[in-house]
């Protein structure tokens, strides 16, 4: 063990889900190790411990496990269960943290960012419960990170993880696991494979695009071996170190090639996509995209059709951004229903105290009381389970869906790489004058209210502030404006645009058009395309 002197690093406080950076950046000695004896020191030490070590593939995934093996060696870890050839999902790696009672895990990925040596890396560590670090224990490692005077690592050779074995470096025990084997175990235990399986193999079509990342491998594990799905149906299925050139984030703006196939002449009855690390997930019926708020409230309506929830659900959580429209739900079914920050930590404590047993977020993440994080896969099972019961195509049961509770049209402007200066601007703007928007009017809309979200948490009563503005309007409509903690270059703000239609005549609107008003509200609030220069958002989904 080598103990080697180096200091303080500006640029290593997470973001909403772990840090991310440039992959250059963390390629540059001793950045990464720096930040991994941060987490280490900042978690109390891993002496003794267990940890779960995996990545999406993406480009230096591998160099980096093997230099955080060799840091944990060195930092006197008992044992690394780490996936074969340094692969795991997201949802996978939460799965082994809890099947094994393990001391928590780092998951390398930057998530539905662009991969490759000149775009995105990323690293977080996940808490013994299989979740995300939860605000307090982040806080403690970035206290670290501003007080490291040296890190620990081994002077030992590379360790082969090409095959499923158990070995040594020095006295830590080394656990080479199938990335697949498990949770494809925990996904039997969930849901109704047969009914599936029977489903996959009559006349209805799927298909499922792996964006050239990590849940290929289990989306065809799962699909065309275990439940018999034609091969074929898991489309760009092969991980690659820079996703093929793509941007692996599962909507319809980077997911071409699934909604050219689903708005083809002979389209298949149901699509879905997967991100880059396998916890977002894209819900397409023939000829319709389902935005995640959407799907969330169609999974909470009919969740019952998987044996996991049919002893039903407790209640239900949403990021603060998601709409309402699984409020309404819960509301006909008298579930709890709470209203969380942005990030799947805040659902951890929910999900572990049994309030809740499904969680969502608009920026397409879905997920149960199964494992700690977002699942895009079993959000997908869950689809197919429903449909399998219900005997309808997603069509009619979005329609049925609006019909019974309301249309709650929805809609995110992304404005990407804007100066940080000038983002900062625009939001500070924003929060000054929230106090006299109540009364006014902005796109014709009169505004009902306004504030700064804040969450207290109502199992360990923590509070979390600054988490977006809310601007409430008559209409039934809601504007959310809301600087993203995902990117890795200049700022991103997300203005999320919602609006209630219960007239059943109006349930089929294109949802640009059904928010025209909102969306003028949010500029004439804002000024971002005038502040900005920009004639319409980078992204709109």
């Amino acid at each position: 063990m080598t103990m080697i002197p180096t200091s303080p690093i500006v640029g290593q406080k997470p973001g909403t889900s772990g840090l991310r950076k440039k992959t250059r950046v963390f390629m540059e000695t001793p950045f990464l190790q720096n930040y991994v004896q941060s987490i280490f020191n900042g978690i109390g030490g891993i002496e003794g411990k267990t940890l779960v070590l995996g990545g999406d593939g993406r480009y230096f995934n591998t160099e980096a496990i093997q230099i955080i093996m060799k840091m944990a060696a060195a930092n006197g870890a008992k044992k690394v269960i780490v996936g074969q050839n340094g692969l795991l999902s997201t949802p996978a790696a939460s799965h082994l943290i809890r099947m094994h009672k393990s001391d928590g895990g780092l998951i390398l990925s930057a998530s539905h960012n662009p991969g490759g040596i000149d775009a995105d890396f990323g690293l977080k560590y996940n808490m013994p419960n299989g979740g995300p670090a939860v605000e307090a224990v982040t806080a403690k490692i970035v206290q670290a990170t501003e007080a490291i005077d040296y890190y620990k690592i081994t002077d030992a050779s590379d360790i082969d993880l090409a095959e499923i074995r158990q070995t040594t470096l020095g006295d830590m025990k080394i656990d080479v696991v199938s990335p697949t084997d498990d949770y494809i175990e925990m996904m039997a235990q969930l849901f109704d494979l047969d009914e599936i399986k029977r489903l996959l193999k009559s006349d209805f079509r799927m298909v499922f695009d792996a964006m050239h990342a990590v849940t290929g491998p289990y989306a065809k594990a799962l699909l065309e071996d275990h439940l018999g799905a034609p091969a074929g149906t898991v489309i760009n299925a092969t991980p690659s170190l820079d996703f093929n050139k793509g941007h692996p984030d599962p909507n319809p703006v980077w997911a071409t090639e699934l909604m050219g196939l689903m708005t083809g002449d002979t389209p298949p009855d149901f699509g879905a996509a997967s991100d880059g690390d396998g916890d977002r997930n894209m819900i397409v019926g023939t000829n319709m995209y389902i935005s995640p708020s959407d799907s969330l409230a169609v999974l909470a309506a009919h969740a019952e059709a998987a044996p996991a929830f049919r002893d039903g659900l407790v209640g239900v959580a949403r990021s603060m951004p998601t709409s309402s429209a699984v409020d309404r739900v819960a509301a006909a079914k008298g579930l709890k229903c709470f209203e969380t920050p942005t990030g799947w930590k805040f659902f951890g404590n929910l999900l572990d105290a049994g309030e809740v047993r499904l969680c969502g977020e608009e920026s397409a993440g879905t997920g149960g009381d199964h494992v700690r994080e977002k699942d895009g896969l079993w959000a997908v099972m869950l689809w197919l389970n429903i449909l399998s019961k219900t005997k309808s195509s997603v069509p009619d049961l979005m329609s049925n869906h609006w019909k019974t509770y309301g249309r709650n049209y929805y809609s995110r402007h992304d404005y990407e790489a804007i100066p940080t200066e000038t983002a900062d601007g625009i939001m500070g703007v924003l929060r000054g004058k929230l106090g006299v928007l109540p009364g006014q009017s902005f796109g014709g809309l009169r505004v009902i209210s306004a504030d700064e979200f804040a969450y207290d948490d109502p199992i360990d009563h923590s509070r979390s502030t600054g988490q977006g503005l809310r601007i409430s309007l008559e209409d039934d409509a809601r504007i959310v404006f809301r600087l993203s903690g995902t990117g890795t270059e200049g700022a991103t703000i997300r203005v999320y645009l919602e609006r209630l239609e219960l007239d059943h005549a109006k349930l089929s609107l294109d949802p640009q058009i059904a928010l025209s008003a909102v969306i003028e509200a949010a500029e004439d609030l804002s000024g971002i395309k005038s502040r900005t220069g920009r004639q319409a958002p980078n992204v709109i989904t």
